[in-house]
């Protein structure tokens, strides 16, 4: 098999860059170790960035999204019921987000590139990236029983934390920054009404909590818990009980609770791996950097690393610019600190930590300052919607 670009990985980054570059005559083939129907079942993150927004209309993704995802201008941060409403639209020139399942998107995409005949390989095996430092890499890989090789000239990592592309960097040849934190979220989706119409953040001495959704009708909800503890542990009462618990007093009757759809423990943790390219090999979304999700950065992050990846290929294919993928990690990585900065920062401002009497009041003092001054706001604000895409030029 021969193709310009193979992409490892069908999860909405590799799925997103592969729409962008088939819009522009570039070849792409997509494979994914596991079935659709696994990809699919993967609840992940609902809110994307304008920039996110923007870049699905550009690949021609966004109608079912256009029709159904849900615009917020602004979303509240809640310490112990002192209620703060960010104003995203009005601090940020008109900015928003927009609240649009991870799965949804997923399908959205698939169903695209289906409809494109692109090719996208599922239940590949064994995966295995060679000779990404020479002019022409290739993958290896097995698929029904045989063994095939795939020629190309660039390989896009996009098959997350967990996958082959960032294992296959040689380990003299990158560096990674990690940041663990000692508790998890404990996430449950519901089919229940919302308990409010934008997000909530919670700051509670019994621990952190978020109101979300991902419709008018679909609610997910999280709680900050204990590294040592187990989903199994958690039934649909116990959750609701402590939901109720950390909720403001004044919404917490207002709560709709129901049978939970899926119910799972996340570990929080920062990681960022330098560089993102290695000879013709790059690095996108998870496989080169985590966020704690308490910023909404994930997904958008991924967003940002397909854009910087789209332009620097398309010029190289179409205007013969060599020197635009020399510069995909440098432009990528400035983003990603950034986000990774706020992704920390709201992760300490929120979360309830087991610190000494000086640390707390410092939170406080935070949380007083970035709430109470039109800077602290619009800091709060900006990079909620999301940091400008740089151009890549």
């Amino acid at each position: 098999m021969k193709t310009q670009v193979a992409i490892i990985g069908a999860g909405p980054s590799g799925l997103l860059l592969g729409q962008l570059l088939h819009r522009q005559g570039i070849d792409t083939v997509i494979l994914e170790a596991k079935t659709p129907e696994y990809v699919l079942s993967r609840i992940r993150a609902g809110v994307l960035e304008y920039g996110f927004v923007d870049l699905m209309r550009e690949a021609g993704a966004s109608e079912r999204m256009d029709r159904e995802g849900l615009v917020h201008e602004g979303f509240s941060l809640d310490f112990n019921g002192r209620r703060e409403r960010i104003d995203m639209a009005g601090l940020t020139g008109g900015h928003s987000v927009m609240v649009y399942g991870q799965t949804d998107l997923t399908e959205d995409l698939m169903a695209i590139r289906k409809t494109s005949g692109a090719p996208i390989i599922y239940e590949a095996a064994n995966v295995q990236l060679h000779d990404f430092y020479t002019d022409a890499p290739r993958v290896t890989f097995e698929h029904k029983g045989e063994k095939i090789t795939l020629e190309c000239d660039y390989i896009a990592g996009c098959d997350g934390f967990h996958g082959v592309s960032r294992q296959s960097a040689p380990q003299d040849k990158i560096r990674n920054f990690e940041r663990v934190y000692p508790f998890g979220w404990l996430g449950l989706l519901s089919d229940t009404p919302p308990i409010e119409e934008e997000l909530l953040y919670i700051h509670n001495p019994r621990g952190f909590a978020l109101c979300s959704m991902r419709s008018t009708t679909r609610s997910r909800y999280y709680l900050q818990c204990s590294l040592a503890e187990h989903v199994e542990e958690w039934s649909d009462d116990r959750f609701w009980s402590e939901l109720s618990l950390r909720l403001p007093k004044d919404i917490a009757g207002q709560l709709i609770t129901g049978p939970s759809l899926e119910k799972s423990i996340a570990p929080l943790r920062s990681f960022v791996a330098e560089p993102m390219k290695f000879g013709r090999m790059f690095l996108v979304g998870d496989a080169a950097h985590i966020v704690p999700p308490t910023g909404a950065k994930g997904l958008n992050l991924a967003s940002s690393d397909v854009y910087t990846l789209y332009h620097a290929l398309r010029g190289t294919y179409h205007e013969g610019r060599a020197d635009l993928l020399d510069k995909y990690s440098e432009i990528c990585l400035r983003r990603i600190w950034k986000a990774e900065r706020f992704s920390w920062w709201m992760t300490m401002l929120l979360h309830t930590f087991d610190e000494d009497p000086f640390s707390q009041r410092i939170q406080q003092a935070e949380q007083d300052y970035y709430t109470s001054t039109v800077a602290g706001r619009t800091t709060i604000a900006e990079n909620y919607v999301g940091l400008p895409y740089e151009p890549v030029v």
